[in-house]
């Protein structure tokens, strides 16, 4: 009786089937294998590697000290028995009160005696794995997780590939603007990141200071508003508090609260209201040129005493919400 064609198909189906289980078991077994000495591999490298060989070292003996006499051994050091010494240690004896060496030890301490211990010369290939899986010593002290270099970023505990993909995350154009973005990165455990956290130190931005590019590195803030940032500044003779960003055109609370954490208004020179001319004085955004044509003439008929922001208002020539912004501005003291 012959086979029909579908139960042919069913059966090379259920054997292709098999094989490929069987494969695949092999493949796990294989891959379970791998890493098992692979793990092996790295923990012997980096339970040798910091194994130290220990050297003793003889400073000069007291005058009353002498080798055993006998015949050199091996080793060229002195026989106890004067018949030379197989065992690499040279046997010292003193007379008196001198203390004795013997066996590589000293039978009461001796400052003409020290220890050395010295780790012996690895390849680079060692030096690398124990680099990437040893056990590492940190520390912790303050850094800016964007400009800290890696060999400190290892010192804080991360391992080299780690440093490295922190690096390349910064190269690329990455920031980090809060302490909150460090612990974001995949590479940044939890734990490290609470043991970090006190330490973590990110200059806010100085409005006073900072270049559209700077300006542009903050959330929300485009080219745009990078370069409106700047020449409101310019108009302003300096920011002097950070909420007449709001003054820009379409720069509305919702794009202030998203980075008003993240910058500070830095020194500025004050605003020489009281000796401007009037048409510089019409630049001013608190400011238009009939407002500064009568700062002119209150300034040419009042004394140097009443010169202040509250006079202006008081008389009328500021509006309540310039003068209230004015009078937060810093403005230089009249010139006796």
């Amino acid at each position: 009786m012959t086979n029909s064609p579908d139960h042919d198909r069913k059966h090379q189906t259920s054997t292709s089937f098999t094989v490929g289980a069987i494969a695949l078991i092999f493949l796990a077994i294989g891959y379970q294998t791998a890493l098992f000495i692979h793990k092996a591999a790295v923990a012997t490298v980096v339970a040798n590697h910091d194994r130290p060989d220990t050297v003793y070292v003889f400073g000069s003996p007291p005058d009353d000290w002498s080798y055993d006499h006998g015949t050199m051994g091996t080793d060229g050091a002195q026989g106890h028995d004067g018949s030379g010494s197989n065992d690499g240690r040279a046997r010292y004896h003193g007379t008196g009160n001198s203390r004795q060496y013997q066996n590589g030890r000293q039978s009461q301490g001796d400052r003409q005696y020290r220890t050395v211990r010295r780790s012996a010369e690895h390849s680079d290939a060692a030096r690398k794995v124990v680099q990437e899986y040893g056990r590492r010593s940190y520390e912790s002290f303050p850094f800016d997780p964007n400009t800290v270099s890696i060999d400190d970023l290892m010192r804080l505990g991360f391992s080299q590939k780690q440093a490295r993909s922190i690096d390349n995350y910064r190269q690329s154009g990455g920031r980090f603007r809060r302490k909150e973005d460090f612990a974001k990165s995949y590479v940044v455990a939890d734990s490290v990141y609470r043991r970090l956290e006190q330490f973590i130190q990110i200059p806010k931005l100085d409005i006073n200071k900072a270049d559209s590019t700077a300006f542009d590195t903050l959330p929300g803030i485009g080219a745009y508003y990078a370069s409106r940032m700047v020449s409101y500044r310019e108009r302003l003779g300096g920011y002097s508090f950070p909420e007449q960003l709001m003054d820009i055109p379409r720069f509305d609370q919702e794009k202030y609260d998203q980075l008003k954490d993240l910058i500070t208004v830095g020194p500025a020179k004050p605003y020489p209201l009281w000796t401007m001319p009037e048409d510089s004085l019409a630049r001013h955004p608190y400011l238009d040129r009939h407002s500064a044509h009568s700062i002119v003439l209150f300034r040419d008929n009042s004394p140097r005493s009443e010169w202040t922001v509250e006079a202006l208002v008081r008389a009328g020539i500021l509006s309540g919400e310039n003068g209230r912004k004015l009078l937060r501005c810093r403005i230089a003291a009249p010139a006796e």
